[in-house]
């Protein structure tokens, strides 16, 4: 990527899809995300949400850091660097990781892609390039940045599979999740993996940027046939805690983040002991974290629905109404589809499990003063919305 003498001139950098997006805009609601300019609402939030859930919602991902890895020890490299067991990863095949300091406290999480043989793309929500050099030492690899070099669009939704292959994508229709095919839009070549951020069904293209608007186009040609609608962050933000995914940095402190000690958290507190593989030999935090499972855990990031209808926000949560607060709201959201109070919370836990009762205390104001009331929470371990298409394949056509 060519960078511009007169670069400092623009506070933040433009992806190749941003004409687009400015052109179906009516919000003019934008944020920075990795020194890009994104939209946090294109049009409306409601048609952008029911899109996801209903119909086909596309996102421009190009500024996700994605770093390319390759050498002969790049799989020992990566098997040492994350906490789960990658040795069963094969070229085609996509896995969600996540890695750690020595203290066994996330740095952060993301999805490793094997392209090919000794050859792979890590994607991040946060910078990571130090980090992943730094724990490279000894290792015949090489880590390069690929964020700028590629282009990519989340296409989910129900009618998704639908929607590309109207649009001229081919090879689809064997493509189950975590695949990742190189195939073809008419002209040009895409890589496809069927991944996303939604709990939905749902495909992530990567492609050069210079194909980067042939591609949009070509999708946004068959609106007459589909419901397809360009989505921002917010809309994102509802449907990852409807499916159960974190996010490193909002729901909880990384430990390249925190401040003070005791307030970075390990896999095992924020509900990720599914991907940490004690016995697949040594990788970074792995002492730490063999000690912190021979006791019994202090506190879990827990996915509650809380009753009523007010916004939680920033809650606290208390083991009964005007009781002993044992934790707090991370992040949370009023989910159209279920009708229900979705949220993360921080609990502290006794003797390792949660406490029996959970009451959240909402504070609100109306007409220029505060409120409070107390609404009963209900854990749970499963996802809120996990919709039966998401995993089907074929999937259903539309």
């Amino acid at each position: 990527m060519t960078i511009r003498p007169d670069h400092f001139r623009q506070a933040l950098q433009r992806t190749p899809f941003h004409d687009r997006m400015v052109a179906l805009s009516t919000s003019e609601e934008w944020m920075a995300w990795n020194t890009y300019k994104v939209p946090r609402v294109v049009d409306k939030l409601s048609s952008e949400y029911f899109a996801v859930r209903s119909g086909c919602a596309v996102m421009d991902l190009t500024p996700m850091e994605k770093y390319r890895i390759t050498g002969s020890d790049a799989l020992a490299y990566l098997d040492r660097l994350v906490v789960r067991d990658i040795s069963g990863l094969r070229p085609g095949r996509v896995t969600y990781v996540v890695w750690c300091n020595d203290a066994g406290k996330v740095i952060d999480d993301g999805t490793l892609f094997q392209l090919g043989e000794n050859d792979y793309r890590l994607c991040s929500q946060h910078h990571q390039l130090d980090w992943l050099r730094l724990s490279a030492a000894g290792f015949d690899v090489d880590i390069s940045v690929e964020t700028h070099a590629v282009a990519a669009l989340a296409v989910q939704g129900p009618t998704a599979c639908s929607v590309l292959q109207a649009a001229g994508v081919t090879g689809l229709e064997t493509v189950k999740p975590f695949d990742i095919i190189e195939t073809r839009c008419h002209d040009l070549p895409v890589l496809v993996s069927r991944t996303g951020y939604t709990g939905d069904l749902g495909y992530e293209l990567w492609m050069r940027p210079e194909q980067a608007l042939g591609l949009w186009d070509r999708i946004f040609a068959v609106r007459d046939r589909f419901d397809i609608h360009a989505m921002g962050l917010s809309a994102l933000e509802m449907v990852r805690i409807e499916a159960g995914f974190i996010m490193p940095g909002f729901d909880f402190n990384t430990a390249e983040a925190a401040i003070r000690n005791d307030y970075d958290r390990s896999p095992f507190e924020v509900g990720l002991g599914w991907v940490v593989s004690l016995d697949k030999g040594h990788f970074t935090g792995r002492k730490a974290l063999l000690e912190e499972k021979s006791r019994p855990p202090r506190r879990r990031l827990t996915k509650i629905i809380v009753e009523g209808n007010k916004p939680v926000g920033e809650a606290f949560i208390y083991n009964r109404v005007r009781g002993r607060q044992i934790g707090e709201v991370k992040c949370w959201t009023w989910s159209p589809i279920l009708k229900k109070n979705l949220a993360f919370a921080d609990i502290n836990l006794v003797r390792g499990k949660l406490p029996r009762r959970l009451w959240a205390r909402i504070d609100y104001q109306r007409e220029l003063k505060w409120h409070s009331t107390w609404a009963e929470c209900h854990a749970t371990a499963k996802p809120f919305y996990s919709p039966d298409h998401r995993s089907q394949t074929p999937p259903p056509r539309y």
